[in-house]
């Protein structure tokens, strides 16, 4: 688990970053009452913790939530959801439909910055921290990048782009990536 603070800042930022995010518009449909970022990105925020993948940047401005997966496919939850998380599961099918298997990864679930500090190397700079880690350790990345903006960072940072992109029904696109490390 991860400190209350860290858990605390992470769930803000996301907030605060995905607010405009044309993933997150669709995965909560628009505006509904009480459906809510929060909701969405604890779980996994609270397992990056545990693995200690949780990264804060230190300014407060920016977070990074990575999780070690192994080479098999992720579990699915079979459990029926309720009708304000059929969206999220309709997304969860999809993208595990894609997902890489057969080799030990890190995968990027998000990384957010709010949006006053954006453009100003914030994500950059926890992407390198980590990815420099992943390289001396030799480890590969994967991510789907939800933008054209954010893929172009993730492209910058030796991420390649693999095969068309996931397309959600009735919405926006998400683009599988996947880094090999750097010697």
């Amino acid at each position: 688990m991860c400190s209350a603070s860290d858990c605390e800042i992470a769930i803000q930022v996301l907030t605060a970053a995905f607010a405009d995010d044309p993933v997150f518009r669709w995965l909560l449909f628009g505006d509904v009452p009480g459906v809510d970022v929060a909701r969405l990105v604890l779980p996994v925020v609270e397992q990056s913790a545990g693995q200690g993948e949780l990264v804060v940047g230190p300014d407060g401005a920016g977070t990074a939530v990575w999780l070690r997966r192994g080479a098999e496919p992720p579990a699915g939850d079979e459990a029926p959801l309720p009708d304000e998380l059929a969206r999220p599961a309709t997304f969860t099918a999809l993208v595990d439909q894609r997902y890489p298997v057969g080799r030990p990864h890190l995968y990027l679930a998000f990384l957010g910055v709010v949006p006053g500090v954006r453009g100003r190397g914030t994500g950059g700079a926890l992407l390198r921290e980590r990815l420099a880690r992943a390289d001396a350790d030799r480890v590969p990345a994967y991510l789907e990048a939800s933008s054209a903006r954010s893929r172009s960072l993730y492209e910058r940072h030796g991420f390649r782009t693999t095969g068309a992109p996931i397309v959600l029904p009735d919405g926006p696109r998400l683009w599988p990536m996947w880094r090999e490390p750097r010697p």
